[in-house]
C-alpha cells in the first residue's frame, strides 16, 4: 500500500498536482511549467480535523497528498450527513474559487497530508495558461459525477447496494492513484460514518456489511477496505466505474 510521505515537499505536492490532472486532460510542456510556478503551502492535519468550514469565506484550495477527506453537511439537530470522500490528488474545495463561501464543511477522516494553493495564484495560473484551466475544470467534473452517482445510489439503491457500490467507487479511485496493495486500500471510516455517507442507520450499516463478508464480497477491518471478490462485489452493487473515468482489472 502506498506510504504516507514523512515530510512532503511543495514540489512533491506539485509533481502530485500534475499527475493527477494528466491523467485526464492532455498537458503541453508549457502547462506543466506554468503548474510548477504555484507555491503551495504543505502541512498535516489530525484526524477529525476541520480544515474548512460551512460558511468560511477560504482564500486558498486544498489537495489531499495523503489520507482521506470528507466534505460533510451539518443538519440541525447536529447530525452530519457526508457529501463525498476524497483521497491524494483530489482538490475537494476548487468551487470556492468562485462561489465564495463554504456550503458545507471539509474535514480529515484520519491524519492527512494537504497542500494549500492560493486562489490567487490559481486564478493566474488559469489566465496564464487556459488549458491547464480546462484540465482543473475537467477534474471539477468527474468530481461532479461522483456526486451524482451517491444521489443515485442513496436513493434508488437497497441498504447493501449502497455500502457494496461504496466499497467499489472507494477501492477503484484508490486504484486509479495507486493508493493499494493487492486488493486492499485505506478506508478509515467507522460503521457510523458509512451511516451518514450513504444514509442509512448503523445496524442498517452493520447488517449490510456483515452480508457482504459473509458473502465474501468484501470486508472492513483496521481501517482497510479488502476486496475479497471484484465480480460478486460488482454484481451486488450494480457498479459501472464508467463515470470515474478509471479503468480496473477484474478478480474472479
Amino acid at each position: 500500500m502506498a506510504k504516507k510521505n514523512a515530510h512532503p515537499t511543495s514540489a512533491q505536492a506539485l509533481d502530485l498536482l500534475v499527475e493527477t490532472l494528466a491523467r485526464h486532460s492532455t498537458l503541453s510542456v508549457a502547462d506543466e511549467r506554468a503548474m510548477r510556478r504555484l507555491h503551495p503551502r504543505v502541512r498535516e492535519v489530525e484526524k477529525g480535523t476541520d480544515i474548512l468550514r460551512q460558511g468560511d469565506r477560504p482564500h486558498i484550495a486544498v489537495m489531499v497528498i495523503s489520507g482521506m477527506l470528507a466534505r460533510y453537511h451539518t443538519i440541525p439537530n447536529g447530525n452530519r450527513q457526508y457529501l463525498s470522500l476524497h483521497i491524494a490528488g483530489d482538490l475537494p474545495d476548487l468551487q470556492s474559487l468562485f462561489l465564495g463561501m463554504m456550503d458545507h464543511s471539509l474535514c480529515s477522516m484520519d491524519e492527512a497530508q494537504i497542500a494549500s494553493f492560493r486562489h490567487t495564484e490559481i486564478l493566474a495560473l488559469v489566465k496564464r495558461a487556459p488549458s491547464a484551466g480546462l484540465a482543473l475544470w475537467r477534474h471539477t467534473l468527474i468530481d461532479g459525477a461522483i456526486f451524482r452517482q451517491a444521489i443515485t445510489s442513496n436513493g434508488g439503491r437497497s441498504a447493501v447496494a449502497r455500502v457494496a457500490h461504496l466499497f467499489c467507487e472507494q477501492f477503484t479511485r484508490a486504484r486509479a492513484v495507486g493508493s493499494m496493495s493487492g486488493w486492499s486500500c485505506p478506508f478509515p471510516l467507522s460503521q457510523t460514518q458509512i451511516g451518514q455517507l450513504v444514509g442509512l442507520s448503523l445496524p442498517t450499516v452493520h447488517r449490510a456489511t456483515q452480508l457482504l463478508r459473509k458473502q465474501k464480497c468484501a470486508e472492513v477491518r483496521g481501517g482497510e477496505l479488502r476486496i475479497l471478490n471484484w465480480r460478486r462485489l460488482g454484481r451486488q452493487a450494480g457498479f459501472d466505474p464508467l463515470y470515474l473515468h478509471a479503468d480496473l482489472g477484474e478478480r474472479s
